[in-house]
């Protein structure tokens, strides 16, 4: 659909909260999204100041659009979320979590059973969870089944069965797990006790169990049962170091949902941890394939809406690291800076730091692991789409980095057959260039790099690839220019974001298939040296090789800066605190002195 074309329906698109559809001309469901107000976000996907490629390609495609209106951005939400998982359209985003989780049923039936299934039937038995782990479930089950008696058998224990006396009790209650409600010797109302305490054990709520059981042993000792009463005491014993090994971060909090993200340029990473009672109870991450140009914000609640909906989250009080317009005004949306529940978003930023690094590792242990004949299919692809006199079986990709507006350094990573060669990568602390110059630092690095080749009479790669498009493309060539090694290799720039490969001197770039194989290669490519770099550059500020602006603060020590840094993320966005933030993370005196610091430089 052309701008001139919308323009003409733009005006008959509501104005209300509601979701819309877009269809192509074969009436393919496209695209499903949520708005406070229709026209204004659909409006927005035909400026002509939305330059996004992705979402151009979109654009390019819509045929005809729906609307559905809802009485509150909440109902839109909840609406789009649902459409998505029916319909699963091309270009929303892609949940990459497949699995069938399990769950604990409490099953409806005389003296109920519990036990692990993945199928949630609607059957009326009640059932917990979802899990993450099936594993974690069988040993939570057991856990329980050590200091609840509940029975294991699939007997038919109604009234009357149990007043004819047709069962006889089994192995299971004299080894003491079972109290024989089959033959009458144990009350509904006492096993319902039971199931209660169980439901208080799988919430980590072990408080109000051990509170019983101390009553429980109480009373034993009170009627001379001595016996009984150690049991109990055990049961206690057991349970509060159960509780003390588990993940509590606070007694204090109660029922909260953490979410972090980790965004690459058309992926990102989220981990979710669910806390009740103080207690770590779920932990799960997944990752996240982009279709369009979503921030993280759009990605975050998302992707928040779909795991909470999963887990059947009812917390009204969500961690995140960032703002993020939540649909749900009854739900708490927090941002902290210190304390237990900053403690719980660094656990979870950990958590999908590490995640996205262990997938990143699978991906290249799978190329590892593919025939040479499989490897060099995608190179010739490439070769194909680039027009290249042979296949790049020797790839070379360089990228900048700095911190904050400063320090540069630059990476070089190397990939042969299409996988990583890391023996052949290298790092380069900047020489020449003074203060931050994204240009000359590329050309000083090429230059550098291929200085070298040329004078040991090393291996060329049949391709180069400069991440960082026209500016640092033409900035590599000078360094080529100035070797005399024009023609010796082919040179292309990578415009960050776009995923456009542009040639030296051309105007128009070339757009690689989406979802082709030698995008993927050329993605991964990207992303190693993103990697590589920011590690090195990480690594030198940690060595102390950089100062920053704040080490020249008399009063301010390293573990300061460290944890200034680690709350707000830059020193720009330190200076922009006011006194009483800082103070929440450092103390008071410390915020006076940075204050002042701040304020004298103006």
């Amino acid at each position: 659909m052309t701008q001139e074309a919308f323009q003409q329906i733009a005006h008959t698109i509501p104005l209300q909260p509601g979701i819309y559809k877009y269809y192509n001309k074969e009436n393919e469901l496209l695209y499903v999204g949520k708005a406070k107000s229709l026209r204004k976000r659909v409006s927005s996907y035909f400026s002509k100041t939305y330059v996004g490629y992705k979402t151009h390609e979109l654009v390019k495609r819509i045929h005809r659009i729906e609307f559905t209106i809802v009485d509150s951005e909440q109902d839109a939400f909840l609406l789009e979320n649902a459409l998505i998982k029916e319909y699963k359209p091309k270009y929303n985003i892609e949940l990459k979590d497949d699995k069938t989780y399990p769950y604990i049923v409490v099953k409806r039936e005389p003296f109920p059973r519990i036990f692990l299934t993945r199928r949630k039937l609607n059957d009326g038995s009640e059932y917990i969870g979802p899990f993450t782990s099936a594993g974690k479930v069988r040993e939570l089950i057991e856990f329980v089944k050590q200091y609840i008696p509940l029975r294991s058998c699939k007997l038919n224990l109604s009234k009357e069965n149990i007043q004819s006396g047709k069962f006889k009790v089994c192995l299971e209650y004299h080894l003491g797990n079972c109290k024989g409600p089959c033959e009458g010797l144990q009350s509904i109302e006492d096993y319902q006790n039971g199931i209660q305490q169980m439901r208080n054990i799988l919430k980590g709520n072990l408080g109000s169990v051990i509170a019983q059981f101390k009553e429980e042993m109480q009373q034993n000792a009170t009627d001379l049962a001595f016996e009984k009463a150690e049991i109990v005491r055990k049961k206690i014993e057991h349970l509060e170091n159960y509780q003390s090994s588990s993940v509590i971060v606070s007694k204090h909090l109660n029922n909260i949902d953490v979410f972090s993200i980790a965004k690459d340029d058309n992926k990102a990473f989220v981990n979710y941890l669910m806390v009740q009672n103080g207690t770590i109870v779920q932990t799960h991450s997944i990752p996240v394939e982009t279709k369009l140009e979503e921030t993280e914000e759009e990605l975050l609640v998302l992707v928040m809406g779909e795991l909470r909906s999963t887990f059947n989250s009812m917390a009204k009080e969500i961690i995140v690291p960032f703002p993020i317009d939540y649909p749900d005004p009854t739900v708490l949306i927090t941002i902290p800076k210190a304390g237990d529940k900053r403690k719980l978003l660094d656990l979870s930023l950990k958590n999908v730091a590490y995640f996205k690094e262990e997938l990143r590792k699978k991906k290249l242990l799978q190329l590892e692991g593919k025939t040479e004949a499989e490897q060099k299919k995608v190179l010739y692809e490439l070769q194909r789409y680039l027009q290249l006199n042979e296949a790049p079986i020797h790839i070379e990709c360089f990228d900048n980095s700095n911190f904050q507006g400063a320090y540069p350094v630059s990476a070089m990573v190397c990939f042969k057959n299409g996988i990583p060669s890391k023996n052949d990568y290298r790092r380069f602390n900047v020489k020449t260039v003074e203060g931050i110059n994204d240009f000359a630092t590329m050309k000083e690095v090429v230059y550098r790099r291929y200085k070298r080749v040329k004078e040991e009479s090393l291996a060329f790669p049949q391709l180069v690839i400069i991440d960082g498009g026209k500016g640092q493309l033409g900035s590599a060539m000078d360094a080529f220019r100035d070797l005399d090694l024009i023609g010796v290799t082919t040179v292309v720039g990578l415009a960050k974001n776009e995923e456009e490969i542009f040639f030296p001197g051309d105007a128009e770039s070339i757009k690689l298939p989406w979802n082709s194989d030698a995008l993927k290669l050329v993605r991964r490519i990207r992303d190693e040296v993103h990697r590589f770099g920011i590690t090195f550059h990480r690594n030198q500020r940690s060595k102390g090789t950089f100062k920053n602006e704040l080490e020249q603060i008399a009063g301010i020590g390293k573990a300061t800066i460290d944890e200034l840094l680690r709350n707000f993320k830059s020193v720009k966005n330190i200076k922009q605190q006011s006194e009483q933030a800082l103070a929440e993370v450092v103390g008071i005196n410390r915020a006076a002195i940075l204050t002042n610091h701040f304020r004298n430089q103006k």
